[in-house]
């Protein structure tokens, strides 16, 4: 079992910081600097270092790092065999997700409460980010899974196909286009258009979208971006803009004539969710079991 000084170690040394470890570790900070030097002593070497008002890993912090990332890997995987020897319902440890917003507020919470019902003693926490800061939290080691749209270059994670989702243009009353249909691409760049914030894999699937048709986002009128779906849904019941939005998001609304899509002629807005994982914990049992679980028959219901 790694030990209570290592676990400190392990937060201080994922968020660089003293502060950051103390909250969440609900220590007080000359508590963390007690355990570190602790570790120091042990290991007659040190083990952070000071620049400027931040600190950073010695050559030792890193070794110790990484062989604690390695340790934590194997007590989770012998957590779970233990836990599970007898019966899977009693399996016994952690996942942290991380999920882009369209799956954490429209995909994933049915999944999640089906898993929770056959894993009860699993202790289950969603991390609600844009797709880019997904990849962020996985790198920083805060989660162990991660969703998001689409693949990115870095070579730093593995992919795993989830689902697909449509990407949808819609407005309000508000807007000149309610009285129509559909319009075409060249019409599309009369009216005023509100997109998601950078970041965003919704607005990546459209850019991507525009780029396949020989048109960009600055070709078209836009002059506000927010930040995450609901944001941007609520914008566009109020105001006149053209928006796009993730297909799921938007059915209640399209049901109750809130909203209304607007079809562009030529234009196809698809894109691909992935699970994702750093190269080297894809062994790890619990973010393997709800991969499985979620691929298992349980995303056709949605």
């Amino acid at each position: 079992m790694i030990s209570f000084r290592h676990e400190v170690f392990f937060e201080v040394a994922n968020h660089l910081s003293f502060t950051r470890a103390s909250q969440v570790l609900n220590l007080s900070q000359p508590a963390i600097s007690r355990h570190i030097k602790a570790l120091e002593e042990r290991y007659r070497t040190s083990l952070f270092e000071r620049v400027g008002n931040s600190i950073k890993l010695t050559v030792s912090g890193n070794l110790l790092l990484d062989h604690l990332r390695q340790a934590k890997e194997v007590q989770i995987r012998l957590d779970y065999a233990l836990s599970t020897q007898l019966d899977e319902y009693n399996a016994k440890g952690e996942l942290r997700l991380g999920a882009s917003t369209t799956v954490a507020l429209y995909i994933i919470p049915e999944i999640l409460s089906a898993f929770r019902q056959r894993h009860p003693n699993v202790r289950i926490t969603l991390l609600n980010r844009n797709s880019e800061n997904v990849l962020k939290a996985l790198g920083n080691n805060e989660i162990d899974l991660g969703i998001i749209e689409g693949q990115t270059k870095t070579t730093a994670v593995s992919y795993r196909y989830f689902l697909s989702d449509e990407v949808v243009a819609v407005c309000s009353p508000k807007s000149e286009l309610w009285s129509r249909n559909s319009i075409s691409l060249a019409e599309l760049k009369n009216y005023p258009v509100a997109f998601r914030e950078r970041g965003s894999g919704t607005l990546d699937s459209v850019k991507a979208a525009l780029e396949d048709v020989q048109m960009k986002l600055s070709d078209l009128r836009n002059n506000i971006s927010l930040g995450g779906t609901e944001a941007l849904k609520n914008f566009l019941l109020v105001d006149n803009c053209l928006g796009f939005l993730p297909l799921r998001s938007v059915q209640k609304e399209l049901a109750a004539g809130t909203l209304k899509q607007i079809f562009i002629d030529g234009l196809s807005i698809r894109r691909q969710f992935f699970f994702i994982q750093r190269h080297g914990s894809e062994s790890d049992p619990f973010a393997q079991a709800f991969v499985r679980f979620a691929l298992q028959g349980h995303n056709e219901m949605l």
